[in-house]
């Protein structure tokens, strides 16, 4: 008679995520693939599945989006439009694409929230940090989008004040097309240097197109680390599993 495997056994442990909650930015860029602008809903499709996959293994995921894929705020000033008014016009760029990726997530079985900075109550909540912070201990992907709401800020400045707000252990960039960071641009110079890890200081000391100035500063202070990765298939869970992905930027 066949001897059966020993059922008592234990199973093999799943893997434990590194984070409890973390915060994701997106760029505009990243939700448009090939196109010139506008969204790509397959692209979409394909990076709502894997925030969908790394949410159900318990990390409570926010997400910060910008609005590149349609307007840029920086871009439209520096032809003659009042940066102010162009700022706000950035603003409402970012909730196209914060209901697009509420949609998606959606159809792939996630609940989900959209929380703006600027009144649309039509379409989103008003931002609120503790009902955001209800939210995701309630199992909810929340979407913050228009910013922090005020002009002469980027996303990346959101990005880094909601994350604080919110309590994320880490905020995770996803770069389309870009490994993580280097001491130069790599699409312009073939000689770039990847860089696995650094300071905040270093960056901003460095000039590094990372993130903005006021967002960088923002984490150093509070000590908060940013990831910095390639958005291809897979990187966000390894990233959130605690391989090691990209760049890391960290103040110890």
């Amino acid at each position: 008679m066949a001897v059966r495997p020993d059922e008592s056994a234990a199973a093999p442990a799943a893997s434990v995520p590194a984070f409890r909650r973390v915060l994701l930015k997106l760029s505009g860029e990243a939700l448009m693939g090939t196109r010139d602008h506008g969204i790509d809903v397959a692209v979409v499709r394909g990076l709502s599945e894997e925030i969908v996959a790394v949410q159900s293994s318990g990390v409570g995921i926010a997400i910060v989006v910008g609005g590149g894929n349609f307007y840029r705020g920086m871009a439209a000033a520096a032809d003659g439009m009042e940066r102010a008014t162009a700022d706000y016009a950035g603003m409402l760029a970012t909730l196209l694409n914060a209901l697009a990726l509420q949609d998606v997530l959606e159809k792939q079985g996630a609940s989900t929230r959209v929380q703006s900075a600027i009144v649309v109550s039509e379409v989103a909540e008003p931002y609120i940090r503790r009902k955001a912070i209800r939210h995701l201990e309630k199992g909810r992907v929340v979407i913050f989008a228009a910013g922090t709401g005020n002009p002469f800020f980027t996303t990346d400045t959101a990005a880094a004040l909601r994350a604080l707000e919110i309590g994320a252990e880490a905020i995770l960039m996803a770069k389309n097309g870009v490994r993580g960071v280097y001491d130069g641009d790599p699409r312009e110079d073939s000689n770039a240097v990847f860089l696995p890890s650094l300071t905040h200081l270093e960056a901003i000391e460095r000039g590094l197109k990372v993130m903005d100035t006021t967002a960088l500063s923002l984490c150093m202070d509070n000590k908060l680390t940013i990831h910095v990765f390639e958005l291809a298939d897979g990187n966000i869970g390894r990233v959130v599993a605690g391989e090691d992905v990209g760049t890391i930027i960290e103040t110890r």
